[in-house]
């Protein structure tokens, strides 16, 4: 009996004194440990994950943590992008940064880091080409509009040979690339959209024509002798932007720089074409492009 009263007073004691064990939770885990997991997600997954408690958020600014989803040559593109000293910067802030486009060349061209993957992409606008008759404006009109990246785009009304040339030297982590030219059929508004308004404002004396008689070139080529060509008939819909897949291309050493030649012909002067609204041209993973092909 005695040895009862003695196990009842301990419970007893243990309850008024709120000495019973709790349950382990998330907060309990050791930022290092969590830093490791974190470490082998997606930089988007990171960021959910770090708004879970405050361990988790502290073990998401850990640098070994965005050391991986950085491109391998990092130090090069800040070089070549920024003009200041990032060795104090952490790799998320880092990171950060290299996400948001930065433009380049004259304004011409802008890259960045796609969020998810880490890859990345470059855009080179209609201004950083060489465009057959783009200064003659029987040929070619520019639109202001925020269907653009670079806020305007070319459009063609009417000529007989077209022939759209550009050039790029980049480094680009390696990888393998897709290169696309952006167009569209038909002609955009010519001001920016307001809010509720349609980009898209087709004129009927102005349409599409020439596309579908012979097909459009389009062509890439490496400083290391890759040569990549497809052809195909515009016959989208008025209003639809499209990406032409011109080709693709590996990179191997990310520490030199990538010449590249790519165009797009038309040059056929049975006939005239014209309008075909020319906005830019896209590199990007080839993963990111298989989800732009059309």
């Amino acid at each position: 009996m005695g040895a009862g009263l003695s196990g009842a007073s301990c419970a007893r004691v243990g309850a008024d004194e709120g000495t019973a064990p709790s349950k382990p939770g998330l907060e309990d885990i050791p930022e290092s440990c969590v830093a490791l997991v974190l470490a082998c997600l997606d930089p988007t997954e990171i960021c959910r994950w770090a708004c879970l408690n405050q361990a988790f958020y502290r073990a998401s600014l850990a640098d070994f943590v965005w050391e991986s989803k950085l491109p391998e040559n990092h130090q090069i593109l800040v070089k070549k992008l920024f003009d200041f000293d990032n060795s104090s910067e952490s790799k998320k802030d880092l990171y950060a940064r290299l996400c948001c486009p930065t433009r380049f060349g004259g304004g011409t061209k802008e890259v960045w880091l796609e969020k998810r993957t880490g890859g990345l992409c470059v855009s080179i606008s209609w201004k950083g080409l060489k465009i057959t008759g783009i200064d003659d404006r029987r040929y070619w009109n520019h639109i202001s509009t925020d269907e653009s990246r670079f806020q305007t785009i070319a459009y063609l009304q009417q000529i007989w040979w077209l022939e759209v040339d550009g050039e790029l030297e980049f480094e680009f982590p390696a990888g393998t690339y897709s290169l696309f030219f952006r167009l569209q059929m038909g002609r955009s508004s010519a001001t920016k959209r307001s809010p509720g308004r349609r980009g898209f404002n087709p004129d009927p004396q102005q349409g599409a024509h020439g596309w579908d008689i012979k097909p459009v070139r389009f062509q890439l080529w490496t400083s290391d002798g890759q040569h990549a060509t497809s052809q195909r008939y515009l016959k989208e819909p008025l209003g639809k932007w499209l990406h032409c897949h011109a080709g693709d291309f590996a990179v191997e050493d990310s520490n030199s720089a990538t010449k590249l030649k790519f165009s797009m012909t038309q040059i056929d002067c049975t006939h005239t074409k014209g309008g075909l609204c020319l906005d830019s041209v896209l590199i990007c993973p080839r993963e990111f492009g298989q989800r732009l092909k059309c």
